[in-house]
């Protein structure tokens, strides 16, 4: 558990917090233009923690509790470089909890995560227009990738 001064506290979300992040994980998804759907998004994310397939760190309010943000991190591999490196895909903030420092705490929660893993690096991308986004990534250090194309196979 990581203490930050703002009055919230980040933890590793575990089945326990599921109702609480299945909540902030549906407001993602429909700010992704995605039809509200909980119950896809609490099945979605019992799977992801129950498979260990993810790393979700939730900040919470340290007075009553209430989930304020969350990231999540998937694990992959450079192989290249023959080392680990985490894919950050999933970042929200709860519109009643914005510009109080959650975003950049979470980010900075699942950077010490990766450390202490011997990742090589954390990835992530964004919207072309989440100026907000952008901002916040290289005030941490992120550096945009100007040498590599991103593609998408769809299947279905």
């Amino acid at each position: 558990m990581t203490r930050r001064p703002q009055g919230f506290t980040i933890t590793r979300a575990t089945l326990a917090d599921l109702d609480d992040l299945a909540i902030l994980f549906d407001a993602y998804r429909v700010f992704y233009r995605k039809r509200s759907d909980p119950a896809l998004a609490r099945e979605f994310l019992r799977e992801r923690i129950e498979r260990g397939e993810s790393v979700i760190f939730l900040a919470r309010e340290d007075a009553d509790r209430a989930a304020l943000g969350f990231t999540q991190l998937y694990p992959g591999f450079s192989s290249v470089s023959a080392r680990r490196l985490w894919i950050l895909n999933d970042l929200f903030v709860a519109q009643s909890a914005r510009r109080r420092g959650v975003a950049r705490a979470v980010m900075e929660r699942a950077r010490e995560f990766a450390m202490q893993t011997g990742a090589l690096r954390l990835v992530l991308s964004t919207a072309k227009d989440n100026a907000q986004a952008q901002a916040l990534y290289e005030s941490l250090g992120y550096v945009r990738d100007v040498d590599m194309f991103s593609y998408a196979l769809e299947l279905g």
